[in-house]
């Protein structure tokens, strides 16, 4: 398989999420050199954490598209890690997305992400994935409630 370009954007932090929640980062970022997915992660200036997601043949549903269950599958982990890296330590308890278009396979794009409230350990993120420029495939909100410590 090809290199990958999966660089960030000038003033883009790049992002140690396995780092920040060990291993539990397998099943999307697990194998950088897979044919499923390649993932990097950054920090923008404003601290909003965005990933570029390159989604390979294995993550193929409609002909040369994504599956809808690999966008899911990216959206819960790059939402997810969106609280985890604003000092939230949560579980996601309700993803909710919008289809918008085809992702056609084999490309890279981009996940953009936003923390739009906390109300006591209810925590509200919103996500896209996209070109980066105007094409939205997905949006996304996820409810995540912040865990007790054990």
């Amino acid at each position: 398989m090809s290199e990958v370009d999966l660089s960030g954007e000038k003033g883009w932090q790049p992002f140690d999420a396995p780092a920040l929640v060990g291993s539990s980062l397998r099943f999307v970022s697990g194998d950088p050199e897979g044919d499923r997915f390649r993932v990097s992660y950054y920090r923008k200036p404003d601290s909003a954490l965005v990933a570029r997601i390159w989604f390979g043949p294995e993550t193929e549903g409609p002909p040369e598209h994504a599956h809808g269950g690999s966008m899911a599958a990216v959206l819960d982990e790059v939402l997810g890690l969106a609280a985890w890296s604003a000092g939230y330590a949560i579980v996601v308890a309700n993803l909710n997305i919008n289809f918008r278009c085809l992702l056609p396979i084999m490309q890279v794009v981009q996940v953009d992400t936003e923390i739009v409230s906390v109300d006591g350990r209810k925590v509200l993120v919103r996500g896209k994935i996209w070109d980066g420029q105007e094409k939205v495939y997905t949006e996304a909100d996820c409810l995540c409630i912040e865990i007790q410590a054990v």
